[in-house]
């Protein structure tokens, strides 16, 4: 069974991306103490977790000065990949708290293993506005997007559903 975390007042906070874009590996890490916890997660998740925390930090008090080493810590190693990730404001404590469930694993796997690793860390609106900020510039760094279909732009080419297989239409 991979580690659980739990982590009431985490110290660092983060997203990052490694590789190429069009074959990047995007990861998630948070830091409390000598505990630092890496998972693997999909650009789609970082969007739109960087989006729910817009709409979240736009209905809460202003956060205050906002951390400047958005840096991925090392050693880069992957704890495990995760799935559903959940956000919500805790008025009472002041801080978001993230939920995030490991990926569901095969079946083979899941008969030796008895339950899925989880974490909850809770971090400052500061925190989580600079990880906002830094992962919705992370995605927008990557491949533009098709002007036709918006799926991303190859180098190598680009096969647009839009035009089935033709030729770009003539503007």
């Amino acid at each position: 069974m991979n580690q659980s975390f739990d982590m009431d007042a985490v110290e660092h906070f983060t997203v990052g991306a490694i590789g190429e874009p069009g074959s990047r590996l995007f990861l998630m890490q948070f830091q409390q103490g000598t505990v630092l916890a890496t998972l693997k997660v999909e650009k789609q998740q970082v969007s739109a977790l960087c989006s729910y925390l817009g709409e979240l930090l736009a209905d809460s008090p202003s956060p205050g000065h906002l951390p400047e080493d958005m840096a991925l810590r090392t050693p880069l190693d992957i704890d495990w990949v995760a799935g559903a990730l959940g956000a919500s404001y805790d008025e009472v404590a002041d801080r978001i708290t993230f939920l995030i469930e490991e990926a569901g694993l095969s079946e083979l796997e899941s008969e030796s293993i008895d339950t899925n690793a989880s974490a909850r860390c809770m971090v400052t609106r500061e925190q989580a506005a600079a990880f906002a900020i830094h992962g919705t510039s992370l995605v927008e760094s990557g491949r533009p997007p098709c002007p036709l279909c918006g799926h991303p732009l190859d180098p190598s080419g680009h096969a647009c559903p839009r035009t089935n297989g033709h030729r770009p239409p003539s503007l």
